[in-house]
């Protein structure tokens, strides 16, 4: 029965050393074997990062060819376009104004409205303002909606008053990050499209529910007599 104990004893240590020699590769940048990789290798194909075959179970030569080659190659056959509509692609780009007083103010200066004030959009604009803003900023954007007539939550300014001369990126930052205490952000309701298809609604009302260019006319001095 020692004998019988032994022999196994001897066969196991010779097989965990097979196993563990076999285990040990010969490049030193070998992860080896990875058993339970816990999505430390993402399966997905990300920006700006090396993917294609795996370069420590083909060669070293491809692991070099891959580490010089730029990351930044063609997709591979089948990844599908974050948009595919380029007038859309800006309304992906990361918002470049921090939440504070001077980006408050800079965006006010600099940020402009990527979409055409049209009949249409601000019809969008009024849909999205209805659902979202009417209830403390009022219909015609006079500060009377219905959670602040009750005399409880002071209310905005008025869009022909206080905030007639407010800039559209002033407008669109505030919608961003929210304003004061009585607004607070509306990033997770709206996408950048339709902030700024509200932003262009608000104009709307602080022209006196005028397109721009009725307004302009309607405020025009008329033209001398001519005698």
């Amino acid at each position: 029965m020692s004998t019988h104990t032994n022999h196994r004893t001897i066969l196991g240590t010779a097989l965990a050393t097979v196993l563990l020699m076999a285990s040990c590769g010969g490049d030193p940048q070998s992860p080896g074997v990875e058993y339970m990789p816990d999505m430390y290798r993402s399966p997905a194909v990300e920006a700006y990062v090396d993917y294609g075959q795996d370069p420590y179970t083909r060669s070293n030569e491809l692991a070099v060819e891959q580490r010089e080659r730029p990351s930044a190659r063609k997709p591979v056959a089948g990844t599908v376009a974050f948009s595919m509509d380029p007038e859309k692609a800006q309304f992906n780009m990361p918002y470049p104004y921090p939440n504070t007083t001077e980006g408050y103010e800079q965006a006010g200066l600099e940020l402009k409205s990527p979409i055409a004030m049209t009949e249409a959009t601000v019809e969008q604009g009024k849909v999205i303002y209805t659902k979202f803003c009417v209830h403390c900023h009022g219909e015609t954007g006079q500060g009377d909606g219905s959670v602040v007539v009750n005399g409880k939550y002071a209310p905005p300014a008025s869009y022909t008053a206080g905030l007639k001369d407010l800039p559209e990126g002033k407008i669109f930052h505030s919608l961003m990050y929210g304003k004061n205490m009585g607004m607070g952000s509306h990033a997770s309701q709206l996408n950048k499209e339709e902030r700024w298809l509200v932003t262009r609604y608000v104009q709307y009302l602080q022209n006196g529910g005028k397109m721009q260019r009725e307004a302009v006319a309607t405020t025009a001095p008329s033209s001398p007599a001519v005698n």
